[in-house]
C-alpha cells in the first residue's frame, strides 16, 4: 500500500514506472533487437519466435500487443491466404531501439565478467557458510 510520502503515490511517477516496466522487459528488448534488424521490411510472427529464443507464442502474441498499443510497434496484416501479418517499429519504437540497443551491446560485452563475477561471489559465499 501507498503512502502519501512514498516515492510512486506521484501519478507521475506511477506512470513512468508503468513505461519502464515495459520498456526494460526482457522480452521488450530482444523483440526490439529482433525488429531493429530488419526495420524497412518488417518481421513476421514465426520469424520473431524462431530468432527470440526461449519465447512463448503466448508472451510472444502478448509482448507484440503491448508494444503495439503503446505505439512502438506496427502491425501490418496483409490480404493473402492464409494472412500474412507482419511487424516494424514505428518511429517511435525505432527512438526505443537507440538505448535498448545499447544496453544489449553492453550486455553481450561483459556477459563473461558477469558470470566470472557470479562465480567468484558464490564460491565467498560458499565458504563462509
Amino acid at each position: 500500500m501507498t503512502t502519501p510520502n512514498h516515492p510512486h503515490a506521484d501519478p507521475g511517477c506511477r506512470a513512468v514506472s508503468e513505461v519502464l516496466s515495459r520498456v526494460g522487459d526482457k522480452w521488450t528488448v530482444l523483440i526490439v533487437k529482433a525488429l531493429q534488424a530488419a526495420p524497412e521490411e518488417g518481421r513476421r510472427f514465426n520469424e520473431l519466435k524462431r530468432d527470440i529464443g526461449g519465447i512463448s507464442q503466448q508472451m510472444l502474441t502478448r509482448s507484440l500487443r503491448a508494444l503495439e498499443r503503446d505505439g512502438m510497434v506496427a502491425r501490418t496484416v496483409h490480404p493473402t491466404v492464409p494472412p500474412q501479418v507482419e511487424y516494424r517499429l514505428t518511429d517511435l519504437g525505432q527512438s526505443l531501439a537507440v538505448p535498448v540497443l545499447a544496453l544489449s551491446d553492453w550486455t553481450f560485452e561483459n556477459l563473461a565478467r558477469i558470470h566470472a563475477n557470479r562465480a567468484a561471489y558464490d564460491r565467498v559465499q560458499e565458504e563462509a557458510a
